[in-house]
């Protein structure tokens, strides 16, 4: 075997290792496939001639090449970060002795903070009295999603076994199919067992999903967007809301509330607690905001007093 069809074997035991140990969807291991085939072409244009051959150096020069082209500093890193997952397993597997790609850095991000809605405003959108089965549906979904953080698939996939509200919990299966427990507030059960007295009006038989759309069976994740956005508008929110602006919410004033980043990190199901770290900085604007607004030199500042 030559040197391109080695290097050709590696990747695929590699994506095949991502979907079947790791379990990681389609759509993910495609998303590796393409990064670590630019990866791929760069050695080629260098002469690299196989995976062992590569140096730090040559990923510097990867990420320099990729930030000259006009990639953005967070694509980089994730092709970065692609490269790293991949040089672990060939070290799993003996086929290289230290990862290349462990120092590489890609060039800084701007942080984006995720948007969130006040704690008001929160309650506002979820103060309605449902007049039909639908109704009752979306507003159980729009609780547990303020309720217990889940993510948009999170909450499509839950089936009936997942719930348990005598014991004000539910099973969750996150990303990577990790899977975590996670509390359910006293507003969601009640929206939850309301929706359970009448869910056998929309639900076909036998199926498990907890939230069915109107043919009976699983709900959609556009259909949760749909009807997300509906509520929003007849409440009169005039952000664009989305299920993953519950998500934010709910880190966002649970760590105000508490300052638990580590429990807030759990409940969120975050592999790395930099991602939770994010939502640090929402409530130092949140802190800003009220130094601003209340300092005595913040006030006289803004009167045009030195």
């Amino acid at each position: 075997m030559n040197a391109a069809g080695q290097v050709d074997l590696l990747l695929e035991r590699f994506f095949a290792h991502l979907q079947g140990e790791r379990r990681l969807s389609p759509h993910t291991v495609n998303a590796y496939r393409r990064d670590l085939a630019v990866l791929g072409e760069f050695c080629a244009r260098q002469e690299i001639d196989g995976w062992a051959r590569l140096d730090s150096q040559h990923l510097r020069e990867f990420a320099a090449f990729q930030h000259r082209r006009g990639l953005k500093p967070r694509s980089i890193q994730r092709r970065l970060s692609a490269a790293r997952s991949f040089f672990r397993f060939l070290i799993r597997e003996g086929e290289l002795g230290a990862n290349p790609a462990a120092q590489v850095r890609a060039p800084r991000a701007p942080k984006h903070l995720p948007q969130t809605l006040d704690v008001d405003t929160m309650a506002r959108l979820l103060a309605f009295t449902p007049a039909d089965v639908l109704g009752v549906r979306d507003l159980a979904m729009m609780e547990l999603f303020y309720s217990s953080g889940l993510r948009l698939a999170e909450l499509v996939s839950l089936d009936l076994e997942h719930l348990d509200l005598s014991d004000r919990t539910v099973r969750i299966t996150g990303k990577g199919a990790k899977v975590r427990m996670v509390p359910v507030g006293s507003k969601a059960r009640g929206a939850l067992a309301a929706w359970l007295a009448q869910r056998s009006e929309l639900a076909a038989p036998e199926e498990q999903a907890v939230f069915v759309g109107r043919r009976g069976r699983r709900i959609h994740p556009r259909s949760v967007q749909a009807r997300v956005r509906c509520w929003a508008r007849r409440q009169g929110i005039p952000a664009h809301v989305h299920p993953h602006l519950f998500r934010h919410s709910f880190a966002s004033h649970l760590l105000e509330s508490s300052g638990d980043l580590r429990g807030v990190q759990e409940l969120l199901g975050h592999a790395d607690i930099g991602t939770t770290q994010i939502y640090t900085h929402l409530d130092f604007q949140h802190l800003a905001r009220i130094y601003d607004a209340a300092h005595p030199r913040a006030r006289r500042r803004k009167r045009g007093h030195s």
